[in-house]
């Protein structure tokens, strides 16, 4: 069905049950950024395949909006006579519907898709003008979708502890006495990856994201009723992994659940940002008392022990043994006669095969942005969607990606030549490789949040007039998600301290549309710093070891400490990934991390 006659579909349902306006997230019922295939409702509906946008359908016009990610790709994969382009950020998009409704209009949203925390600032904004906001029975979508994708019920798998580094008793054991502390009878937990790494299971529900889809209530006595496709656990010991207070239910039982808790007038936390409405509905129609609190598992499970530290480390070791195999092979390839053999998609491929060589690779950690000149300015642009651009061609390739491996998650990116880079990239590239530099050799007092070193990133692009629209560093999980909280480098968005254990990417960039893209990331841990100096001070410690590609940069753009910090990390390289590569790749690196 065209995308003309699925917004038609949508419309005349909407007339049906009186609506003037209908949202459509990119969310599925667990508010996370990576949803299954049959969540995918907002692809379904425009086109747009990027993992954050909204779309609101009007009877006469519909708009799509998306963040400085995807400026470019949403206008490649949304028609512009269907769907007006807003900017997620700078044009919310609700105050966008407050100017094109009226009062007694009604809008229709799933509860399931969107946050109690939305749910609270929406409703009274659009009431103010006269607006409803009306919970749906049924998603408008569902109702169209007739070859939707069935849920998966992939095993689950039980997380030693080897590779967790602390029981799943222990974690529960830690929360449930600060919620006895607050008097708080329960705790919700919505998101997949809390709820993974409280009780050291992970699966296989999404692809790239190692998760078992549930939800879960902690009691204060520590017991743990999970929800989930009791099919995934078949053959498993859960009770024996977890202790024999955790009990599993299928997913349809927290209804019941979340019912029970409200006739007994349960004092139930939940995180407003991170929970459902129809969850928080739910609860408080049944009698519940709601308590909104932060998701107490976020920040230990940002925090890494020393187990999940040393792990990422040994990831990382392997990731990058791989990697040099792959951008060494990459070389020859563009060496000999015919490198147009190759294109996105089989350079995305071969990357893909050298990680799978290592038996301790479970899958990419999310789909490889393989891109050639002017599709590498899309900063989350995917070869399949559209004709991949062949090897040959462009003076420089961008690929961002990363592996899934059972003791760490890993996510890397490199801007290589594969031609005759001009002066004006050579210069961008050192510009960028400049402030990724500077962040990472950056030293701070305890307290510092990453939106304080978001400017250390960007600081040599300003001085020449240039920046990149989207954040600096995101946190990523241990065997989890490869996008994680509650920390990040961005110049808005979280407040929360950087400290030990913390993984975040240094990842800073330069785009230009239709022509080229540039970025260079690696994972750094936040570690001690060990000062003579009366404060507590904390600096990151590398844990990717890839070299960048020496015939990008221009020395004249860097001052000698910047020289200094690259011979060192170069000569890093060498020392801990050439051990793992045979002849021809070693010869490589060799040459790849010559001093300049």
């Amino acid at each position: 069905m065209p995308h003309a006659q699925r917004l038609a579909a949508i419309r005349h349902t909407m007339a049906a049950q009186h609506l003037q306006a209908f949202i459509v997230p990119h969310d599925d019922e667990h508010l996370g950024e990576y949803i299954p295939p049959y969540a995918e409702r907002l692809a379904w509906l425009t086109g747009f395949t990027g993992s954050a946008g909204v779309s609101l359908i009007l009877p006469e016009q519909a708009a799509i909006f998306v963040d400085g990610r995807y400026t470019v790709q949403v206008r490649q994969q949304c028609a512009a006579t269907l769907f007006n382009y807003h900017h997620l950020i700078s044009e919310p998009y609700l105050d966008w519907l407050l100017s094109q409704l009226g009062n007694r209009d009604s809008v229709g949203f799933d509860a399931h898709l969107h946050s109690q925390q939305w749910y609270q600032n929406a409703q009274p904004k659009l009431a103010a003008k006269g607006i409803s906001l009306v919970p749906v029975s049924e998603n408008l979508i569902d109702a169209h979708w007739h070859d939707r994708p069935q849920p998966t019920t992939n095993p689950a798998l039980l997380l030693s502890q080897d590779y967790s580094g602390q029981h799943s008793q222990a974690k529960r054991s830690r929360i449930a006495q600060d919620l006895a502390a607050s008097h708080i009878d329960a705790q919700l937990f919505t998101q997949a990856e809390p709820i993974n790494w409280l009780l050291n299971i992970r699966g296989r529900d999404i692809p790239c994201l190692p998760v078992v889809l549930s939800f879960a209530l902690l009691h204060q006595d520590g017991s743990l009723q999970l929800f989930a496709d009791p099919a995934k656990f078949s053959g498993l010991d859960l009770s024996g992994h977890c202790g024999s207070d955790v009990t599993l239910q299928p997913m349809a039982a927290l209804t019941d659940a979340l019912q029970a808790l409200g006739k007994k007038g349960a004092r139930v936390q939940l995180d407003a940002t991170t929970a459902n409405a129809w969850s928080t509905l739910t609860l408080s129609e049944a009698g519940a008392e709601l308590v909104y609190g932060e998701d107490p598992c976020m920040l230990p499970k940002a925090c890494k022990n020393p187990v999940e530290v040393n792990g990422s480390r040994a990831a990382h070791l392997r990731d990058g043994a791989a990697m040099c195999r792959f951008l060494a092979w990459l070389d020859e390839r563009v060496r000999q006669a015919n490198p147009e053999l190759e294109d996105e998609g089989s350079l995305a491929d071969k990357l893909e095969a050298c990680r799978a060589a290592n038996p301790e690779f479970v899958e990419p950690s999310f789909s490889t942005i393989s891109a050639l000149g002017p599709n590498a300015a899309m900063c989350h642009y995917h070869h399949l969607n559209g004709t991949p651009r062949r090897l040959g061609q462009d003076a420089i390739y961008l690929v961002d990606s990363g592996g899934q491996y059972l003791d760490g998650t890993t996510d890397i990116t490199r801007t290589v030549a594969v031609g005759v880079p001009d002066a004006e990239m050579k210069k961008l590239f050192t510009l960028v490789l400049r402030g990724h530099m500077d962040l990472a050799s950056a030293r701070f007092p305890a307290g510092t949040c990453g939106q304080q070193l978001d400017v250390l990133a960007r600081q040599p692009l300003w001085q020449e007039g240039y920046n990149f629209d989207h954040g600096t560093g995101h946190g990523v999980g241990h065997y989890l998600s490869v996008h994680e909280g509650p920390q990040r480098i961005s110049p808005k968005g979280s407040q929360t301290a950087l400290t030990t254990g913390m993984i975040v990417s240094n990842e800073p960039g330069y785009y230009r549309e239709n022509a080229f893209g540039i970025r260079c990331e690696n994972l750094q841990v936040v570690r001690p710093a060990q000062l003579d100096g009366d404060i507590p001070v904390f600096e990151f410690e590398t844990l990717t070891f890839v070299p960048f590609d020496r015939r990008l940069i221009d020395t004249a753009w860097l001052e000698p400490k910047h020289i200094d910090w690259l011979n060192q990390y170069h000569g890093q390289v060498w020392q801990k990934i050439s051990p793992q590569l045979k002849e021809a790749d070693r010869e490589w690196l060799e040459q790849a991390t010559q001093a300049l």
